[in-house]
Order: structure tokens, then sequence, then C-alpha cells
């Protein structure tokens, strides 16, 4: 059996979303990060880099980094809706929006989630956090224009782990006002969050986003 290490407030969901639309057998053991627990010296055995998550496969071997432990498992357990195989057209489209969202978009809303990661004084967070937020305008605009070019997902009507992963995203971003000049964005994002092996995850994300906003109220870093 799989074993995930991940928890609230972090991408280790949309691991666990792979594996609902998979249904694929594994066990979460939650990382608390706002108690540092993804320091400590026994997370750190496991994943040098003290990130979340950290998949481990039923051979015992650990794999890091969200996207290559998405594809891994879509791709070993022939999840072909959500990745398309090699010989398959879609499969170049599929792999430019995997890493576009991975590569433009993530790291700019790592900067609006975990400003204090990014700032030499902690009183700079909050101009770093909202200028992350501005910037985010840009990538979230060619993924706009490519939805409504290709619509209603980005591979058309066939449904991928990149929407997956943008609903992860528009979730945590949730009720800010950012997507309101993203009609493309928004009918994506409504349709993966309607299906019914989903519906429970992003209640969940939904929940624990709320707690998150209190942390931040009262200035305690989720690092």
């Amino acid at each position: 059996m799989y074993i995930l290490y991940g928890g609230p407030y972090t991408r280790a969901f949309i691991v666990e979303m792979v594996m609902a639309e998979g249904a694929i057998a594994h066990e979460v053991r939650v990382v608390d990060i706002v108690a540092q627990e993804h320091r400590s010296p026994d997370y750190l055995a496991i994943n040098p880099a003290g990130r979340v998550p950290t998949l481990i496969t039923p051979e015992g071997v650990a794999l890091y980094e969200t996207p290559a432990i998405n594809l891994y498992l879509t791709e070993r357990h022939g999840l072909r809706e959500l990745a398309p195989s090699a010989d398959e057209p879609e499969r170049g489209p599929f792999l430019s929006g995997l890493f576009y969202l991975s590569n433009e978009l993530e790291p700019i809303l790592k900067r609006y989630f975990y400003p204090h990661r990014y700032v030499l004084r902690p009183e700079d967070a909050t101009a770093m956090s909202q200028h992350a937020r501005m910037s985010a305008a840009e990538p979230l605009g060619v993924i706009e224009l490519r939805l409504m070019k290709a619509g209603p997902y980005h591979l058309g009507e066939r449904f991928s782990l990149v929407d997956l992963t943008l609903a992860y995203w528009a979730a945590c971003l949730e009720p800010t006002d950012i997507f309101d000049s993203c009609p493309a964005i928004r009918r994506c994002v409504d349709l993966v969050m309607g299906r019914p092996k989903l519906r429970s995850k992003f209640a969940e994300i939904r929940a624990w986003m709320q707690d998150y906003e209190a942390l931040r109220a009262r200035d305690k870093h989720v690092t």
C-alpha cells in the first residue's frame, strides 16, 4: 500500500484527489507544517528537502514533487482519463499545460501564501503577498486564453490532471475575486469541483483554508 505524507495546507491534497479518482488504496500520515514537523529529523530522513508531500511506494521508494508523484500514479495505474499516454495526440498539450502550472503559476502562489519565505524583513511579508497576487494575473491570463480556445478543459472535452491541479489552486484562493475576470477558468474549475469523487476533497480544502486565513490573521506563519 502507498503511504502519503501530507495534510492540510499542502499540495498532498492534489495527490489525494488523484488517488480518489483512481480508487488507489493508500494511507495518509499527517505532517503538521504549522508545528514544523516537516523540519523534524524523522521527516528529513524521509525527504531531505523538508517539503510535503512525500509518497512511499509499495516497494518502499520515496517519491517527491507533486507533479512527478501524480504522473507516476497515473501511468502506473493506467489512469488515462487523467493523463493521456505517450502515443496520444493530447499528450503534448497535456504536458505543456501541467508544466506551465508547475513552473509559472505555482511559484507565484507560493510567494502569495508563504511570503515570509521570500523576504529579509518580516514587515515586508504583506507587500510580498500583495505583489504575488498581482503577478498571478499574467499566468492566469494565459491559462484563460488557452481554456477559451480549447475549453471547457485544457484538452477540450477531456478532463485531465491539468484541470485537477488548476482547481486545487482555485479552491485555495477562494473566496478572493481573482477569478472574476476569468470565466473560462471559473467554468473549468466548477466542472472539476463537481466531480462526484472529488466533491468531499474540495469541501475539506475549503474548511482548512478558513483555518489558514485565521492563522494568517494572527500572524502565525504556515511555513
